[in-house]
């Protein structure tokens, strides 16, 4: 046994994916599954604003995709949205302000289903949480985790759709975002009587720090595979 620290990468069978859009565009991504095993949820990332350097590589959906898989079977889908790039390559397009991503995030949906991933979560953090609120109320999706939403381009109308869906929806809020603070994100979220805001104390906007990531990762598995809750901290 070893302590789980935070370049730990843990066993998985990883592949390399790409997902097609209904406007023509291919999206390049990796698909993290559990070791030896069929997984029991999926989660589809959502990654940061890529005019402010996020991608697929985004390091909590990294840590995602380096640990979920063996330590809670659960499938790790992450893919770069149009005109993104990291280590993976460069997906088609140009970035489309989150109008044009919505069939990014069809795409992601789409794969899921024609794979037989079971289960699927949308996981965004800041910029994905938009789409996610935006576009992702496809019926095939389970519910939705969002990371640091900052309910820019998510309006109250997209707030209230999801509320009326009915579907979970955790929003994980640091104390000391730079967008939206746990007090406003209760006040905004009450559109969504479904909603759980989970104040994490001590944090920032971009989950810098291993105690941090560690919640993050605990938070989602208690949603999505709660039979893994506690996530161990050994391996």
């Amino acid at each position: 046994m070893a302590e789980i620290r935070a370049a730990s990468v843990l066993p998985a069978r990883r592949e390399d994916i790409v997902l097609h859009t209904a406007d023509g565009l291919r999206l390049v991504g990796e698909l993290a599954l559990p070791p030896g095993r069929p997984p029991v949820a999926t989660l589809l990332c959502l990654h940061p604003l890529p005019t402010a350097e996020g991608m697929m590589d985004s390091h909590v959906l990294r840590k995602a995709s380096f640990r979920l898989p063996a330590l809670a079977d659960v499938a790790v889908l992450r893919f770069n949205t149009r005109g993104t790039t990291s280590a993976r390559g460069t997906s088609d397009g140009v970035f489309g302000g989150g109008e044009t991503e919505r069939h990014d995030v069809a795409a992601a949906i789409e794969y899921a289903e024609f794979n037989d991933l079971p289960h699927p979560w949308l996981l965004g953090w800041s910029f994905g949480t938009e789409l996610a609120l935006k576009w992702g109320r496809d019926p095939l999706v389970e519910g939705a985790i969002l990371l640091s939403p900052p309910l820019h381009r998510a309006t109250d109308a997209d707030l209230d759709a999801w509320g009326a869906d009915g579907r979970p929806v955790v929003a994980l809020i640091p104390e000391f975002d730079d967008y939206l603070r746990p007090a406003e994100a209760r006040a905004r979220f009450a559109r969504i009587p479904q909603a759980e805001v989970v104040a994490v104390d001590g944090a920032k906007h971009l989950w810098v720090g291993e105690p941090y990531v560690r919640i993050v990762l605990n938070e989602i598995v208690r949603r999505v595979a709660p039979g893994a809750f506690p996530l161990p901290t050994d391996f």
